[in-house]
C-alpha cells in the first residue's frame, strides 16, 4: 500500500467540522470581554489568553498530526511553514506567511492578513495594551512544545493598533530532545 500523501490545508479544511465563523468570532470575544471584567489589569488578561491557548495548543496538536498526515518536519523552518500553510488554514480557514528569518534559521515571523477572530471588534482607549489575539500565541507555543520545541512567541504588530496585518514572532529557544519512558534493549 502506498504511503499517505500530506493533505493541503485547503484540503483539510474543507473536510473538517466547522462551527459558524460569526458565532466563534462572538464567542470569543465574549471570553475576552468576561476576562477584562474579571481580571482588570489588560497585562493579566494577556497572560491569560496566552495561558489559554497553551492549553488548547497542547491538544490542538494531536488533531492536527492525525488529519493532515504531514510528515515529521525536519528543522524549524519547515515546522514554521507547516503551520502557515496547513495549520492557520486548517483551524481558521486562513493562509500565513513566513518572513523575516534570521541568520541562525531560529527566529521568523507568521504574518497573518486575515484574522477571524477580529471581526466586529474595535479596542477602546482603556484596552490599548491588549493584544486582543494572544491565544494564538498560546496556541502555537504549546504545540510546538509537544512536538519538543521551546518556544517564544510574541505579537510584533497588530491591525487592531493601527499596522497594516498581524504579525507574530516565533524564536526557537531550545529542540527539546525525545526522551523515551524505557529502553528496548532491557
Amino acid at each position: 500500500m502506498a504511503p499517505v500523501a500530506p493533505k493541503s490545508g485547503d484540503a483539510i479544511f474543507a473536510s473538517v467540522d466547522r462551527v459558524n465563523a460569526e458565532l466563534f468570532t462572538l464567542t470569543y470575544g465574549a471570553i475576552v470581554r468576561q476576562l477584562l471584567t474579571d481580571l482588570e489589569e489588560v497585562d493579566e488578561v494577556n497572560k491569560q489568553l496566552d495561558q489559554m491557548g497553551y492549553n488548547i495548543g497542547v491538544r490542538l496538536v494531536d488533531e492536527f498530526l492525525a488529519k493532515s498526515n504531514v510528515n515529521r518536519c525536519v528543522d524549524f523552518r519547515e515546522t514554521a511553514e507547516v503551520i502557515a500553510k496547513v495549520g492557520f488554514k486548517m483551524f481558521l480557514g486562513v493562509t500565513a506567511s513566513v518572513t523575516n528569518w534570521d541568520a541562525e534559521g531560529t527566529t521568523c515571523s507568521i504574518i497573518l492578513e486575515d484574522n477571524p477572530l477580529v471581526d466586529f471588534v474595535e479596542l477602546p482607549d482603556t484596552c490599548q495594551g491588549l493584544y486582543y489575539c494572544n491565544i494564538l500565541s498560546g496556541v502555537i507555543r504549546g504545540a510546538l512544545e509537544m512536538v519538543s520545541m521551546k518556544t517564544e512567541v510574541t505579537w510584533l504588530r497588530d491591525m487592531l493598533r493601527g499596522d497594516d496585518v498581524f504579525e507574530l514572532q516565533v524564536k526557537l529557544l531550545k529542540q527539546v530532545p525525545e526522551e523515551y519512558p524505557y529502553k528496548d534493549d532491557e
